[in-house]
């Protein structure tokens, strides 16, 4: 019987190191400078948890961009137990020209990559949100960068929920 505590005990505690992570990759897994604050742009729909991801999936393919990580969170967690656990995803993608064309404005902007967006559910509803790069840099040229990609970043989670 302790020994089936402790495995129980065991599974619980990476559970929580599991979702303690995901948060922390949701979150960028970078601190933010001080001064700065982090933007997000988010919108949700009825559409089914599925199509939207789906319809997440050509939006990044659209604006040229490749999916470089996909975590199925929720899955997971379903898969080592919890059976009713909802659906959570993160996708990360890139565009190497883009990466370029950012670094060599400011080395520091490499915090901003890759690009991220959220899916979930919540109330009835599929969830996505994003990360969007700040506007108010003292480099006009990044802020002019930001701004388009922050264009492209609203679009690809719109077609999502549409």
């Amino acid at each position: 019987m302790l020994k089936l505590d402790m495995t129980l005990f065991r599974i619980k505690k990476y559970r929580l190191l599991f979702i303690i992570i995901s948060l922390m990759i949701i979150n960028g897994c970078a601190q933010t400078p001080k001064g700065e604050f982090i933007l997000s742009y988010q919108a949700e729909t009825d559409k089914p948890y599925a199509d939207v991801l789906a319809e997440l999936e050509i939006a990044i393919s659209e604006h040229n961009f490749r999916i470089t990580g996909h975590s199925r969170v929720g899955k997971v967690i379903r898969d080592r137990g919890t059976k009713d656990f909802p659906d959570y995803d993160t996708l990360q993608f890139c565009n190497l020209t883009h990466a370029k064309t950012l670094l060599l404005m400011s080395p520091h902007a490499v915090r901003f990559m890759p690009c991220n967006v959220v899916v979930y559910e919540y109330n009835g509803k599929t969830i996505v949100r994003t990360h969007l790069m700040p506007t108010h840099s003292d480099n006009p040229e990044l802020n002019a960068f930001a701004e388009k990609m922050n264009i492209m970043l609203k679009d690809i989670v719109d077609f999502a929920v549409e």
